[in-house]
């Protein structure tokens, strides 16, 4: 790395000139920055807003989940089984699919080699459990914070190869070069947080070959939301460079406590909890589930089942299916304004319309899961402290203590399946930008549980791979770097100025900019999708952009930062929401995660009203058979393209050519994302 002090758009800035900058600190960008150099790319250095503040070092589940080709058992498994149902929810590219599950193995145990204490029998074996929308048994855990101890094993391996780390750097712009299918990443723009001032914002500039982008997805545009608070994600920095995006219609929600965001699935679950809700100030207690049972039995067993079945899915909502919970939850959290709580002191009582719950009353499969675990315990809390002792210390170490206390739960966001396509070695269509992990979203319609993981880690190690075998070398001189992005710069450093300056006109601050965002995208982006109110509310989120663009205020350089979010999640929810009006246009019914209104369906339960009346999306459809990419036009306008899924590669390569392939180096070639 070569860094010099050059005068750019208007103004003196530092310049770092490396090969590589990975633009995210969580799992799949330390591994990239890990597998460069292990690779032998040293030339690369991590660039983060704040070092460990993402999701993967502040999130997690009951048992959050790693999912990889069977390592265990008697039943075979193979890399194409894998890929076939990776890919069978829809929506997902077959060879992209194929990648992540022959690039799994070698992914999980690279993770074992620098010590992520993933369970193992006497005799060695990787032992698996079945997860969501899993076939098999493939998938393990390393507990409740299997992805914060995968950034801790990985943030040891940096730090001990030395890799640089620009911690408290704001990325605020991808800086490009060329037009259309010639355009190709030239640096970026970055607002040093520890050199800024109140009055003066310390910019920095970075000028590289590759850059990986690795800030994962856009938590921060749902009010209820179980990303981590800080986790906002940067798609407009994408979008704004010309990236391509896919699949921004398939986002994954759930149950998760709200005082402290943590997923409720699994264990929480599985000890069937008390489901309570009360009005706003805590009075007018009911057991709201009670009204949509037809005896404790079934009704406990869909509490059991949403431990595993924890996505919101709407073909589980009918007939006392595990997902007609998360639609009752919703109904008495924002339809009826009342609050929803998981008591685990007592079993479910009934409310004087079903029998009090029993352990014999769960259904045989469930009933033996807890006999087999010892938990038949009399209370959640005493089974729930039996089986997993981890969630109740978790809670407790947040100030919660679920033996005295009941725990406030939302439908909350949590994965964003879609993002910005890229080829078979995770390159998007700007050449040298490769989105890695969620911000990348290779998943389509669903995704096994767990599988997130393993395509961060896959997809990164694929990108480092790719650079060091094909985009090696320094970036250009900085004096002709300065002349390429002078102009971009130039409007960057103007809008900073704008934003910290004086106006007579309208003001709109980041804070009531995201709070209209994030009404927005839960009231019709969420788990209910009625085609009238997006149409409306699309046009709502362009003007709010536009208003953004001209009235952000804020009062001084050292919140800068949270102007360029604010900005930054106008134009990522205005997208979002067109490629969702595309995808309700186009005749796309509820699928996925997401439930379409349809007064020709049929609602969950005869007790819930029109408003949840729906028709299931069949593979066959025109939806189902393609995948949805969009990208911003010269103009700001939002071009939009249906291609076909592309189907799992067949099953082949004759060991004596691949041998030569490899000998010749010609396993790792460029390959068009599209």
């Amino acid at each position: 790395m070569k860094t010099s002090v050059i005068r750019v758009g208007g103004a003196d800035c530092p310049v770092h000139s490396l090969n590589t900058i990975v633009v995210g600190s969580g799992a799949a960008g330390l591994n990239a920055a890990v597998r460069l150099h292990e690779y032998g790319q040293a030339d690369v250095a991590v660039v983060t807003d704040r070092f460990g503040g993402g999701t993967s070092a502040n999130s997690g589940s009951d048992k959050q989940t790693y999912y990889k080709l069977s390592l265990a058992g008697d039943r075979p498994d193979s890399a194409f089984d894998m890929a076939r149902d990776l890919a069978a929810g829809g929506s997902m590219h077959g060879d992209i699919a194929l990648a992540e599950a022959q690039g799994s193995p070698e992914a999980f145990f690279h993770l074992v080699g620098l010590g992520v204490p993933f369970p193992r029998d006497r005799f060695g074996a990787y032992v698996g459990y079945k997860t969501d929308h899993d076939p098999r048994q493939r998938a393990t855990s390393a507990g409740p914070l299997t992805s914060k101890l995968m950034f801790r094993a990985l943030a040891a391996e940096l730090r001990r190869r030395g890799v640089k780390v620009f911690d408290r750097h704001e990325v605020v712009a991808l800086l490009t070069d060329g037009k259309g299918a010639h355009r190709k990443v030239a640096g970026a723009l970055a607002v040093d947080l520890g050199r800024s001032t109140a009055s003066k914002p310390a910019f920095v500039l970075f000028n590289v070959r590759n850059v990986i982008m690795a800030t994962g997805g856009p938590g921060g545009m749902y009010e209820h939301s179980v990303y981590p608070a800080g986790q906002t994600g940067s798609h407009g920095l994408l979008f704004e460079a010309g990236a391509v995006a896919h699949n921004l219609t398939e986002s994954q929600y759930g149950l998760a406590s709200v005082k402290f965001r943590w997923n409720v699935s699994g264990t929480y679950q599985q000890v069937v909890p008390r489901y309570v809700s009360t009005d706003a100030a805590g009075g007018g207690e009911r057991e709201f589930l009670n009204d949509y049972f037809p005896d404790m039995g079934r009704l406990a067993t869909a509490v059991f089942l949403k431990g595993y079945q924890w996505p919101f899915d709407p073909r589980k909502t009918v007939d006392g299916g595990s997902s007609l919970i998360d639609v009752l939850v919703y109904e008495e959290t924002v339809i009826k304004g009342r609050r929803v709580f998981l008591d685990f002191r007592s079993d479910p009582r009934g409310g004087g319309k079903l029998e009090p719950f029993e352990p014999r009353l769960l259904g045989r499969e469930a009933f033996a899961y807890l006999e087999r675990s010892g938990a038949l315990q009399a209370t959640p809390i005493a089974r729930l402290t039996k089986m997993n002792r981890p969630a109740v210390d978790l809670y407790m170490s947040h100030g919660i203590d679920l033996r005295r206390e009941p725990l406030e739960i939302a439908v909350c966001a949590q994965h964003n399946n879609g993002g910005f396509k890229a080829s078979l070695w995770w390159e998007s269509n700007v050449r040298g930008l490769f989105p890695v992990g969620e911000v990348c979203g290779t998943h389509g319609v669903t995704r096994p549980g767990g599988s997130a993981l393993n395509a961060g880690q896959v997809g990164s190690a694929r990108a480092a791979l790719f650079i060091a075998k094909r985009r090696t070398g320094r970036p250009p001189a900085a004096a002709a770097f300065a002349r390429t992005v002078g102009g971009q710069v130039r409007a960057k450093r103007e809008q900073a100025a704008a934003m910290t300056g004086r106006t007579n006109g309208p003001i709109l601050s980041p804070e009531a900019c995201l709070a209209e965002v994030r009404r927005r995208m839960s009231a019709c982006g969420a788990v209910l999708r009625d085609p009238r109110e997006v149409v409306r509310e699309t046009a709502g989120a362009w003007e709010l952009w536009r208003r953004a663009r001209r009235e952000l205020r804020v009062g001084g350089a050292g919140d800068l930062p949270k102007a360029f979010k604010a900005l930054d999640l106008a134009l990522t929810h205005a997208v979002y929401l067109e490629a969702i009006g595309e995808y309700l246009a186009r005749g796309g019914r509820s699928r996925g995660s997401f439930l379409v209104p349809d007064p020709a369906g049929r609602p969950p339960h005869p007790l819930l009203g029109e408003r949840w009346a729906f028709s299931p999306a069949e593979p066959s459809d025109f939806v189902g058979a393609n995948v949805l990419e969009v990208r911003l036009d010269a103009r700001g306008g939002v071009l939009k393209d249906w291609v076909p899924v592309r189907p799992v590669p067949a099953a082949g390569g004759w060991f004596e050519t691949v041998w030569n392939d490899f000998m010749k180096d010609a396993i790792v070639v460029e390959e068009d994302p599209s």
